[in-house]
């Protein structure tokens, strides 16, 4: 057993480790010809091996892999030349400014090139050193690659900084790539004309995994190699519930249901990391409880565990202002919502019926739990039960939250329904 569990340990942070390394995960998009990592490496030692500039945009999504996917090309990329490859590398929330620009790419250069940076020259030195050591690397046959992430803040203001480096590229000296990464697809339809004429206008979609490239990934990331420090029995055993996992429909599910809102790599992965830290360290092996209780956690709504706390005359309360709101009073106050209550309790003969004063400290508390709030501060001076008020929570909400109290009483889950 204290084998077992330090091999489950082992395991557990393998896995870990490999859903933190990105180079791990996008490797194996290495082995197609027809993926963004391929045609990025293409693209970019083409440039090198012919001399020649280029320019080009990486669009997606927020967490799709641009970034890794350009990392792990350029980290390939400074293996095979070493010797004639340099990377400056901007980010728009933080050099946007063009004067703050020119000064890290001058800065960049000369600890390229083991020079003196001068934290006083000016604008235009620096623009002109830049020019100058565009022009000098390429006489030395020597690439420069630009990447510039968050592209979409460089193409606001003047766009100098794009200007010069493209304007720039057009000598026949120069040899640099500049490769804009942006979150925007329009990113492009944001430069001037002047820049725009000189941009290359190539780009590189970074789209939501296939489900067959989702099951490729979740084997490639989840899987134990067996040529491992690992026991070969255990992680054959490992390897084999997990193919069981992946091939259960019920699994699918989950994962569909949790790739609803964000569909990224990115979003993936973290959802991956919450379950496999739930591993049982006893038995050593994933299961699908663990799948359910990362979805039941990340899904989490802290207006619906708000009422599961409430009283159920805080409830009665919530759902006569729910009703009020079906039935388009757009504004109601206490006493509107107390008649709603009196009218439910009479259609139903409800025992749940309560004074108006202790109606009123539960109204209290409502406000205080923020389910609900004044729709303005205009009328501070008025009483309470005067005060125009407003729901805080959705039907949706509301509906999960009465059904996940224990003792909801029925009528409301009715009038919920209806």
């Amino acid at each position: 057993m204290v084998r077992e569990n330090g091999s489950a340990e082992e395991a557990l942070n393998l896995l870990r480790s490999r859903l933190c390394n990105p180079n791990f995960i996008f490797k194996p998009l290495s082995n197609s010809p027809d993926n963004n990592y391929s045609k990025l490496k293409f693209l970019v030692s083409s440039s090198i091996t012919e001399a020649c500039n280029n320019s080009l945009l990486l669009l997606g999504p927020r967490g799709s892999g641009k970034i890794a996917v350009l990392e792990l090309v350029l980290s390939d990329l400074l293996l095979e030349y070493p010797d004639t490859l340099s990377v400056i590398k901007l980010n728009g929330l933080l050099h946007s400014d063009d004067n703050c620009a020119f000064k890290e790419i001058a800065r960049q250069l000369c600890m390229e090139n083991q020079l003196l940076f001068s934290k006083m020259a000016s604008f235009d030195d620096n623009s002109q050193f830049m020019i100058a050591m565009l022009r000098e690397c390429g006489l030395a046959h020597k690439t420069i690659i630009f990447v510039l992430d968050e592209f979409d803040l460089f193409a606001q203001g003047k766009q100098r900084l794009l200007y010069s480096l493209l304007d720039a590229m057009q000598s026949v000296t120069s040899q640099a790539v500049v490769i804009g990464v942006s979150c925007r697809l329009d990113a492009d339809q944001l430069l001037e004309k002047r820049v725009r004429s000189r941009f290359s206008h190539r780009k590189l979609l970074f789209l939501p995994p296939s489900m067959e490239d989702l099951q490729r990934l979740l084997e490639h990331v989840l899987s134990l190699p067996v040529e491992s420090s690992l026991p070969h029995d255990y992680t054959v055993e490992f390897n084999g519930k997990l193919k069981n996992i992946l091939a259960d429909e019920r699994f699918k599910e989950i994962i569909n249901t949790y790739l609803e809102s964000d569909s990224t790599v990115n979003c993936l992965l973290r959802f991956l990391f919450r379950a496999v830290s739930y591993m049982d360290l006893e038995s050593g092996f994933l299961s699908l409880e663990n799948f359910k209780t990362a979805l039941s956690n990340i899904q989490r709504q802290p207006k619906q565990e708000c009422i599961k706390d409430c009283s159920i005359l805080e409830l009665y309360i919530l759902v006569s202002m729910k009703r009020l709101e079906v039935k388009e009073q757009n504004s109601y106050n206490f006493n509107s919502m107390m008649k709603e209550y009196k009218i439910i309790h009479d259609s139903f003969k409800t025992s749940d019926y309560y004074a108006k004063n202790v109606c009123l400290r539960a109204f209290e508390h409502l406000l205080k739990r923020e389910l609900i709030c004044f729709t303005d501060n205009r009328g501070y001076n008025q009483s309470i039960e005067f005060r125009a008020v407003k729901l805080l929570v959705s039907s949706v909400e509301l509906h999960q939250g009465l059904k996940s109290y224990r003792s909801c009483p029925s009528i409301l889950l009715k009038l919920m329904e209806h």
